[in-house]
């Protein structure tokens, strides 16, 4: 099979390697599934330039996590009924040294989720980071019904899902920080009711304006480092922040703001959900996706050959919205 990947890391043009594979065959509990499409997000991108580690957890990796495609084989335990369904996949390289990007990919049959016949497979290349990412933040610690909610890069793969979820979810008010026009008009669309450029507007005022002075019950952050002094400044007393990001692997949180406040914090990383909350999610991901009430902003499409640069703009965030790439 073709396939690009990696066996040291390092800048996406010098290490990926675009050839050919031997083609999996799905093992007990495992399907195959032929690939459309394989999202590419941060993370995938970190792991591929040693940001995370400088030593390769497998002598070969086949990146990337999100991916979509129709199941061609399964392997003993498996349904044969699941041979030509379109799924999404999830996790395919986490632990793992076989991504989604290739011809083909197998992993337990779990995940692999079906997707619903009205959602296209480039969207479901991006459910699984960015989707899950989202929902999990919006859904976890009792939600978000009737709140105030901050969300960090609304426009952004996560914050765009974010906005939409926290509106299904009951959110009382949402604001959104963004760093261009263009992107607020894209919070905007998406549904929230008041959009802030952080880089020239006042984000403690527009969440003073958006609550009355009551403060924010939620903060969504994609980059906690940058931003915990703002959430600080703007989550109400028993407030909440949800960092799911940060732009650097250790920082100072002031603790003086944080304990006058009671301030909770919560931190995840989509990767490792629950066995629970991952199943809930993904039933209420379908349950969005069959009432179509989901809108996907997929920015760019490359084939894989060009992968590197699908590398290099996650890299730089020079896209506004998810990155997917072909594999035709």
């Amino acid at each position: 099979m073709r396939a690009a990947y990696y066996d040291r890391v390092g800048p996406a043009r010098e290490v990926l390697t675009l050839g050919e594979l031997p083609t999996p065959v799905p093992g007990p509990g495992e399907v195959r599934v032929k690939l459309a499409w394989s999202g590419v997000n941060p993370s995938d991108v970190k792991a591929r330039g040693g940001m995370r580690s400088k030593v390769l957890a497998f002598p070969r990796i086949v990146p990337h996590s999100d991916g979509a495609g129709v199941i061609d084989a399964v392997g003993a335990g498996v349904p044969a009924a699941r041979i030509g369904e379109r799924v999404w996949v999830w996790n395919a390289a986490w632990g793992r040294p076989f991504g989604t990007a290739a011809e083909y990919v197998a992993l337990p049959q779990a995940q692999a989720v079906p997707l619903p016949p009205d959602t296209e497979l480039a969207a479901g290349a991006c459910l699984g980071i960015p989707a899950l990412t989202a929902y999990h933040a919006v859904t976890m610690d009792g939600g978000v019904a009737g709140q105030a909610v901050l969300i960090a890069g609304g426009a952004g793969a996560v914050g765009h899902y974010a906005i939409q979820f926290a509106r299904l979810r009951g959110a009382k008010s949402i604001v959104a920080t963004v760093s261009s026009d263009e992107k607020g008009a894209l919070a905007r669309a998406a549904g929230a009711d008041m959009v802030v450029n952080y880089r020239t507007g006042d984000v403690s005022a527009a969440c003073q304006d958006a609550t009355g002075g009551a403060g924010i019950d939620r903060v969504i952050e994609v980059d906690l480092a940058a931003n915990a002094a703002v959430d600080l400044a703007v989550v109400r007393p028993e407030g909440r922040i949800v960092a799911y990001g940060s732009g650097a692997p250790e920082m100072a949180i002031p603790f003086l703001p944080a304990i006058v406040k009671n301030v909770r914090f919560s931190f995840f990383i989509v990767y490792n959900l629950t066995p629970a909350d991952r199943a809930r999610a993904v039933s209420d991901l379908t349950q969005v996706l069959e009432r179509k009430l989901l809108a996907h902003n997929i920015a760019v499409r490359l084939p894989l050959d060009r992968v590197a640069e699908a590398h290099e703009l996650v890299e730089q965030g020079r896209v506004i919205g998810n990155v997917v790439v072909e594999i035709a």
